[in-house]
């Protein structure tokens, strides 16, 4: 065995500068050079978990506990790593006897919330949140994910008290992460002008998992004073594809905005640009790249001009999304008109009404899968006679268009020939040739609202896209269908309802 030291200094230098791979590799060289030391095996799992790597945390940390089994740390960061998993009852498991142990320690108490929020059972997690709160006033991380479940209970107002707190009491690297739930909140209660305004804290680095964008050029902040007529602007799209196709709603208002002597580039996820190209004619459109460098996703794209300035996507609405009046009144992607015809014709030979389903996303970690029903709360809607399902689920399903047949006696209708993952140009197409679209919110799903398809949303309590409203002002032909407290089944039985009406 050699001396950790060194490696441990190293470690502990890389990740106060940011660097937190190089950082968990020299974490891993004083592991192995101390002889696997299970005190060091408690800073691997700590960063591991930092670097969404929860499979190889919990290795580690179970080699920590095994060696120090009343760990305090190892307990909290074991039980992190198996939510992180989606192993929400092994995590209790853990943690119910360390509370029983130390019942007046607040981190325990909040991790425990924490695995409730993220199995969506947010009423739940409040008790036990709001215990850790009585036990400390002043632990920002308590406060921080009491107000993640009243926001997934709709209770913004109380939501965004906490989260002010929050920010008084976490350390000053953590408020960027608090701000932007703060912004959703905002958002959700109609407070567009603070909601924007904090929602800028998303760029921040120390926001979670933030994107660096790479441009030679200023970036464009949109407050009031900001003057972009005659400029060569570029938009970049950002977050997911949902977002992207969203967030573009504000696009006819820079192109306005930027006048005849300006010029509007848009830099989207390459399965967008035919879609954009035809929607946004007087833009010149581009597909973005992305890789990752040291841990941090960078963006960029090729430009076929110069730049006066750059903003990613959602900027503008600082500027243009202040009143839900700001909002657009009509569609702004424009499917291929032949496409639509095209579609209209193969499903005419279909009986009743085509309904095109979406129930999930490809992405379903912990902080998404509860934002999305079970597919058996599904049945009231599988069941409505008359009607002719069409499959819009991107991705894997199969296992659910089985059940449908298997349980519900309804076989869905598969698309021929079409690829509903990539050739985007072409299912938003076939979803305005469709009678209605009905599903969460994915991101076929705002493709379909964007190109003015018929549209039911089924979304959660009080979300924070609504801004305020009980409408969608994103897609304004959008009916909406919100979840209560006790579930998804009754917003999916309300919707079931209305279709037999």
């Amino acid at each position: 065995m050699g001396d950790p030291w060194p490696h441990l200094e190293r470690a502990q230098g890389l990740e106060r500068k940011g660097d937190l791979r190089a950082a968990l590799d020299a974490y891993g060289e004083a592991f192995e050079i101390s002889g696997r030391d299970p005190l060091h095996a408690l800073d691997i799992g700590r960063l591991a978990l930092k670097l969404d790597q929860p499979q190889a945390a919990e290795q580690v940390l179970r080699i920590h506990l095994a060696a120090h089994p009343s760990s305090l740390a190892g307990t909290l960061h074991l039980a992190q790593a198996l939510r992180d998993q989606q192993r929400y009852g092994e995590a209790m498991a853990i943690l119910m006897p360390a509370i029983q142990t130390h019942p007046g320690e607040a981190r325990l108490w909040t991790q425990l919330g924490v695995v409730l929020t993220q199995e969506g059972r947010p009423e739940d997690a409040w008790t036990f949140l709001d215990e850790a709160v009585r036990l400390d006033p002043y632990d920002g991380a308590a406060l921080y994910h009491r107000a993640n479940a009243l926001s997934d209970l709709g209770e913004h107002t109380r939501a965004i008290a906490d989260y002010a707190a929050a920010l008084r009491a976490v350390p000053a690297e953590d408020r960027d992460r608090v701000r932007v739930p703060l912004a959703l909140s905002r958002l959700a209660t109609g407070d567009l002008e603070l909601g924007w305004e904090d929602y800028r804290s998303r760029l921040s680095p120390r926001s979670g998992k933030a994107v660096r964008f790479a441009f030679d050029a200023p970036q464009v902040a949109f407050a009031p004073k900001d003057v972009i007529s005659g400029m060569n602007l570029l938009l970049v799209a950002e977050q997911g594809l949902g977002d992207e196709v969203m967030f573009a709603a504000v696009v006819p208002e820079v192109l306005r905005a930027l006048g005849k002597t300006g010029h509007l580039t848009l830099a989207v996820e390459p399965r967008l640009v035919s879609l954009f190209r035809r929607s946004f004619p007087k833009a010149s459109v581009v597909p973005h790249r992305t890789h990752v460098d040291a841990g941090v996703t960078v963006r960029t794209a090729d430009t076929p001009r110069h730049i006066d300035g750059w903003a990613p996507m959602a900027a503008p609405l600082r500027r243009y999304g202040r009143f839900v009046s700001d909002f657009p009144a009509l569609p702004y992607l424009r499917p291929d008109p032949g496409s639509v015809a095209h579609w209209r014709a193969m499903l005419a030979s279909k009986p009743g009404r085509k309904i095109g389903l979406l129930w999930k996303s490809l992405k379903l970690d912990g902080e998404r899968h509860r934002q999305f029903a079970a597919f058996d709360d599904w049945e009231g809607v599988l069941t409505t006679p008359g009607v002719t399902f069409v499959n819009l689920q991107y991705g894997d399903c199969e296992a659910e268009l089985r059940a449908a047949r298997d349980r519900f006696g309804v076989e869905v209708w598969q698309p021929p020939g079409l690829d509903l993952k990539t050739d985007l140009d072409e299912v938003t197409a076939l979803c305005r040739a469709l009678d209605l679209v009905i599903g969460f919110s994915n991101a076929t799903f705002n493709l379909a609202g964007a190109c003015g398809a018929p549209s039911w949303l089924i979304c959660g309590t009080g979300a924070w896209t609504q801004l305020g409203t009980d409408r969608y002002p994103w897609y304004p032909q959008a009916r909406v269908f919100n979840a209560r407290r006790d579930g998804w089944r009754p917003a999916l039985d309300a919707v079931g309802a209305a279709l037999r009406v």
